[in-house]
């Protein structure tokens, strides 16, 4: 293992790695063999999107003249430009959405890769770690363990823990493990991009310093990416719940990583354009992240960095069989700030590429879905939670009988989305565990934490606090 300790603002490019970069792709992939990958009679994916979104449409159409009579009973409460916006933002708006996302997820199968077997190319794993003394030495295991064929550059980017996560490192004695010990926390993105300037080979992964990569989750993940179309520059990884069984935190984001955000990408990637390749696990083409500066000073410096790479042209896939457990939040106040986080990385994306929302491309209509979270995050806040209490004393202005109509599309949503994510993990011989209490809560209450907690980091954003280090 190298020593490498760091006191500057960057480290310079090791000699020779700018050669190695940037051929891996495009030489290993050459076009004709993603001619006879497709050559098999398929649905072309416009298709699939244009059926979706008529789906999705009909839907909300059916939506709009259904709640006809609620938005006319609560304009006589509080007028009308606030009457449809609420009855907009809690059922039309959403509904529509959920009716895309389930007729993409039935039609979507996913492609197989192109190379099966056989050595791969040389990665660059660049693993951030800020006070993770308890985990980083399992984390490094864990890669120890992939039996990835092909060269392996590990560099951890110590950035100025105070909790023994330098001695840890230390104790370690692997031979492609370099550490990167830096004096000072700097926060995530500077350590990414210290890490970045040693990376020596064309692809580079980042993993978080408290996951834990399943096996063939290292090869899994470059197989997809080597048989995606030609213009990705980046896919991203599987992430689930490592400390699931923890409390009832833990247990009900276990069913939002299983269900929520792994359905949400695997819809993004069918329609080529996923739009977070997550900093826990993914990998990038290490030329056009030099050519990108790296990563951003932000918040949400994954989010982004992603929407950059979008930005250039490029298309960013996902990989659902390439597994890596990490830990998450197991506090509520630390869940909150987490999806404060998250919130403000949107915004902090927007502000940097919001020309997205003009790209003539299907994965533009997903730009669009996110401008839309913050107004239906606001009033599911500010109308929807009142609304609940209101209920409960019997007045039903906002929350009533009509409600209830969304009840079967979620059971609907919820069942394919568990029936997707299930298959899935028969594939990699994992069990879905039973965690009924975590399901019921994640049901009914989730929301009333995360979407509160979502506005109040747009809010952060838009008045411009200062930014903390994050490490999800």
């Amino acid at each position: 293992m190298k020593q490498i300790t760091s006191e500057r603002e960057g480290v310079s490019i090791r000699a020779g790695a700018d050669e190695a970069q940037g051929v891996v792709h495009e030489a290993t992939t050459p076009p004709e063999a993603h001619a006879a990958h497709h050559a098999r009679f398929y649905i072309p994916v416009i298709w699939k999107f244009s059926f979706a979104l008529t789906i999705g449409l009909l839907w909300m159409a059916f939506s709009i003249v259904a709640a006809q009579p609620w938005i006319h009973d609560l304009t006589r409460v509080i007028g009308s430009v606030p009457a449809h916006l609420t009855i907009y933002g809690i059922a039309v708006v959403p509904g529509f959405m959920n009716a895309f996302l389930v007729a993409s997820l039935l039609l979507d199968h996913r492609p197989k890769v192109l190379l099966e077997t056989g050595p791969l190319p040389g990665l660059s794993i660049l693993v951030a770690a800020y006070n993770e003394a308890a985990n980083i030495a399992t984390t490094i295991e864990s890669i120890a363990k992939q039996n990835y064929p092909g060269p392996l550059q590990v560099i951890v980017i110590n950035d100025g823990s105070t909790d023994g996560t330098a001695e840890t490192l230390a104790s370690l004695d692997y031979p492609w493990l370099e550490v990167i010990n830096l004096a000072h926390n700097g926060g995530k993105a500077q350590a990414l991009n210290l890490g970045l300037a040693q990376a020596k080979w064309g692809l580079t992964v980042t993993v978080d310093g408290d996951s834990y990569l399943y096996h063939d989750a290292l090869s899994n993940l470059v197989r997809r990416y080597l048989s995606d179309p030609p213009n990705t520059r980046a896919v991203a990884g599987e992430v689930l719940v490592r400390n699931s069984r923890k409390n009832l935190v833990t247990e009900v984001q276990e069913w939002d990583y299983f269900h929520g955000i792994a359905a949400v990408k695997r819809l993004q990637s069918l329609y080529q354009g996923t739009l977070v390749a997550q900093g826990a696990f993914s990998v990038y083409d290490t030329a056009l992240l030099r050519e990108l500066g790296g990563w951003p000073p932000s918040v949400g410096e994954d989010i982004v960095l992603t929407w950059d790479i979008l930005a250039k042209g490029y298309r960013v896939g996902y990989a659902e069989n390439a597994c890596l457990f990490t830990n998450a939040p197991d506090t509520w106040r630390q869940f909150i700030r987490q999806r404060q986080r998250w919130s403000r990385g949107l915004v902090e994306a927007f502000k940097a590429d919001w020309r997205l929302l003009f790209r003539p491309r299907m994965s533009t209509l997903f730009i669009w879905w996110n401008l839309m979270f913050p107004y239906m995050d606001l009033i599911y806040t500010v109308a929807f939670i009142p609304g609940i209490v209101l209920a409960l004393f019997g007045v039903y202005w906002i929350v009533g009988p009509m409600t209830l109509l969304v009840l079967p599309l979620g059971m609907l949503i919820n069942y394919v989305m568990y029936s997707v994510q299930s298959k899935m993990f028969e594939t990699q011989h994992l069990k879905v565990r039973r965690n009924i209490v975590g399901f019921m809560f994640y049901a009914l209450f989730y929301n009333m934490v995360l979407q509160p907690a979502c506005v109040v980091g747009y809010v952060q954003e838009l008045l411009s606090r200062q930014k903390r280090w994050g490490t999800k």
